[in-house]
């Protein structure tokens, strides 16, 4: 038999990953809070998109549950649960699918930011895996329907970075490395903390900047005032990391301790790591004016934001080892207005 799959959490990037791997043949139960989201999948199936005709498909193969639906699964033990939910969701989500696990069954964090030691604290540390989604875009745009706005990585970018708390690749890994390989490109990874770490500068550069004004991705990185506070962002972010002890990868291609020395004024650095930053009108992205990180998606729909658990997260780890990052901070403090209603979204948020 193969192996049973749920996901905690059906939204953009867990519908998605969720979503194609039922339509590579997979046992994928989707469990969502959105009621209209479950029904409508029940009824047509998830849509699919992407910037290439064959990643244009509806799946029609995963199975579906309200939570209100969960206890269900006490018939059929979930072997790998993938938690896809917001960062502040968690601990509840976790708490949600750990009775319905199989013997050997483990959970997934398939999130942004930290969140393996909350999982773990509620399953244990040895059925705790982590996930690094690295550069993807996926907007959750309607009900049912889930497109991606970012070219795939293939043998350019590893999109996928799967690995243990302890750093040792296991067989568990191996496994489900393969099975993202049919998503895209796909590693595992003995450096989980670290790849966990630089996705957090990644997301702390970009998804609260677009929050907080309004502007797209490519937008944000033609504006030169909010470019230059996105290198702030980065570097501290860098340096922080760097007091925590991780080993950092490659930051959307640049060195880590490149990004840190542009943001502390080596025009050298500043001149390469900008030259990275500005969209190429060369290869325009056909979805560009759409194209939002998830904090800005969630700003649209009037959601909440993980702020504090990016930005956030970064200034308060930077003040416990003694490396301020203020500019998360001030960051954080607007996001958390515009979040309120105390601000509107706008370039003058960050000077630009």
């Amino acid at each position: 038999m193969g192996k049973r799959i749920a996901f905690v959490g059906a939204g953009a990037l867990g519908g998605y990953v969720g979503g194609t791997l039922a339509h590579l043949g997979h046992d994928v139960t989707l469990i969502d809070p959105w009621p209209e989201h479950i029904e409508i999948i029940r009824k047509r199936g998830l849509e699919l998109d992407g910037l290439t005709p064959e990643e244009r498909f509806t799946v029609t193969k995963a199975k579906t549950l309200h939570l209100t639906e969960v206890q269900s699964l006490a018939k059929t033990p979930v072997d790998i649960a993938f938690v896809a939910m917001k960062s502040y969701d968690t601990a509840w989500a976790t708490a949600l699918i750990k009775p319905y696990l199989s013997a050997q069954g483990f959970v997934v964090s398939l999130q942004n930011c930290l969140n393996e030691e909350t999982i773990a604290s509620i399953v244990g540390w040895g059925r705790t895996v982590g996930v690094v989604a690295s550069l993807i875009s996926v907007d959750l745009y309607e009900a049912g329907k889930i497109r991606r706005t970012m070219a795939k990585g293939g043998d350019k970018h590893t999109v996928f970075r799967i690995g243990e708390p302890h750093g040792r690749i296991t067989e568990r890994v191996e496994e489900l490395v393969g099975w993202f390989k049919g998503i895209d490109s796909s590693k595992a990874t003995a450096n989980l903390w670290g790849e966990r770490w630089t996705k957090l500068i990644q997301n702390g550069m970009g998804n609260g900047v677009t929050a907080a004004t309004g502007l797209t991705t490519g937008d944000c990185g033609r504006n030169e005032v909010i470019r230059r506070f996105q290198i702030k962002l980065g570097g501290e972010g860098v340096r922080v990391g760097q007091a925590l002890g991780f080993q950092l990868e490659k930051i959307k291609g640049l060195d880590a301790e490149q990004l840190a020395l542009a943001s502390e004024g080596d025009a050298d650095a500043l001149r390469a790591v900008e030259a990275s930053m500005i969209p190429k009108d060369s290869a325009p992205n056909p979805r560009a004016n759409i194209q939002r990180p998830s904090m800005a998606q969630d700003m649209l729909k009037g959601r909440r934001t993980e702020i504090d658990a990016m930005n956030g997260f970064i200034a308060v780890k930077g003040a416990e080892v003694g490396v301020p990052a203020p500019s998360h901070a001030k960051l954080t403090e607007i996001v958390t207005k515009v979040e309120r209603g105390e601000l509107k979204a706008s370039p003058a948020n960050l000077g630009g």
